[in-house]
């Protein structure tokens, strides 16, 4: 067992936030001592998939729809799949796009420490230019497809 500071500190997210999503049933089972909330381990394990639900992008009132339908049994797995297939679709989108950025950074680093060197950007034109290394070639096409 936890308590809501334990937890806290664990997940680095504010007290406030806990009873938030306890006060918004994000947590139906959680046993209390006295009125203070104690953390099991199927707490815990709820709170990873809360937060992984946020940070797919779903809001609180779909995180307790999910939560709804976990409560209704195996007659909902269908839509409960249905929603992680689409957060999922959305997080490799996402991923597609950061790396689309992190290619034009590459690529950039790559140009400026080749103007830096030369003292001016005359040998890196045209682009892509044919002794640009592969990696940096691949970076550079990637973010301007």
């Amino acid at each position: 067992m936890y308590t809501i500071g334990q937890v806290s500190k664990m997940f680095n997210l504010p007290i406030s936030t806990l009873r938030y999503y306890d006060k918004e049933g994000l947590f139906p089972d959680m046993e209390r001592a006295s009125g203070i909330r104690k953390f099991t381990e199927r707490e815990i394990e709820t709170l990873r998939v809360i937060e992984c639900l946020k940070k797919s992008g779903l809001e609180i009132k779909q995180i307790k729809q999910f939560m709804l339908w976990c409560k209704e049994g195996s007659s909902t797995y269908p839509q409960r799949k249905e929603l992680f297939e689409e957060q999922k679709k959305q997080v490799e989108e996402e991923i597609q796009k950061l790396n689309k950025t992190l290619d034009m950074l590459k690529f950039k680093c790559w140009y400026y420490d080749v103007a830096i060197k030369d003292g001016n950007e005359q040998n890196l034109s045209p682009l892509p230019t044919p002794d640009m290394p592969e990696e940096i070639k691949r970076a550079y096409l990637n973010s301007h497809s």
